[in-house]
């Protein structure tokens, strides 16, 4: 039998954002939550609002999970000219204060922002972001996927195709943003942009690869993976 959210206690579904803060409690560890599919705004909003009380130390590490609605955001140095003409008329185009360059999210893409305080595990960037990719990677090969690292680069990917893009904010040690791994969204957005900046590689999904998989499912598995990579290995 298949484990889906609602065979999880440990994962809480919200139907509003406001209704995460009832939620939370901080004598746990790390609480998982899904929100299912959301406007982009919104869950920016909430994730500064998560960031400043993780900060303060008035909750626990928490990590989101959702779809947004259609959405081109730009990190704080990117190039606008990245965003094309091309591109459908019916995404929203949203500046934000992570890095990186112009990035898609849609429905079909499972988008995961940690709220991680870094001095419970390791003050370093560079170990946070590859143990990031290496959860995705992970899920990736349990599907008989064989992905990868790219030198130079962040995300995942499958040979010299982006699937999962990656942007992050720490302040103060504490995360923000994170992941986009591409399930089956509507691979038409991407080319409206050039994604993440980068001409030569393309962009997959476990969709075009011939992989068919729930988003709830799914959710469960980048969990698991998440705990085993961050929570059950040393630090």
């Amino acid at each position: 039998m298949e484990i889906s959210i609602q065979t999880r206690p440990d994962i809480f579904q919200v139907e509003s954002i406001d209704s995460i803060w009832e939620k939370l409690d901080i004598e746990k560890g790390v609480q998982y939550f899904w929100l299912g599919r959301k406007p982009y705004h919104s869950v920016w909003d909430l994730q500064k609002k998560l960031h400043a009380s993780r900060v303060a130390g008035k909750i626990p590490d928490v990590i989101l999970m959702l779809e947004h609605d259609h959405v081109y955001t730009f990190g704080k140095n990117a190039d606008r000219n990245h965003l094309l003409d091309s591109k459908p008329e019916n995404a929203e185009v949203v500046q934000i204060d992570r890095g990186g360059e112009v990035t898609y999210h849609g429905p079909g893409q499972l988008v995961c922002y940690p709220i991680l305080n870094l001095h419970n595990y390791q003050l370093s960037i560079s170990w946070y972001m590859r143990n990031l990719e290496n959860v995705i990677i992970q899920c990736l090969k349990d599907h008989g996927i064989e992905a990868d690292q790219k030198h130079g680069l962040t995300g995942v990917w499958v040979r010299d195709e982006k699937i999962c893009a990656m942007g992050v904010r720490l302040s103060r040690w504490v995360t923000m943003h994170g992941f986009a791994l591409n399930v089956n969204p509507e691979m038409h957005f991407f080319d409206g942009i050039i994604p993440c900046g980068i001409f030569e590689y393309g962009v997959t999904s476990l969709n075009e690869l011939g992989i068919k998989i729930s988003m709830e499912i799914l959710v469960v598995e980048v969990i698991n993976n998440f705990n085993k990579i961050f929570f059950e290995s040393e630090v």
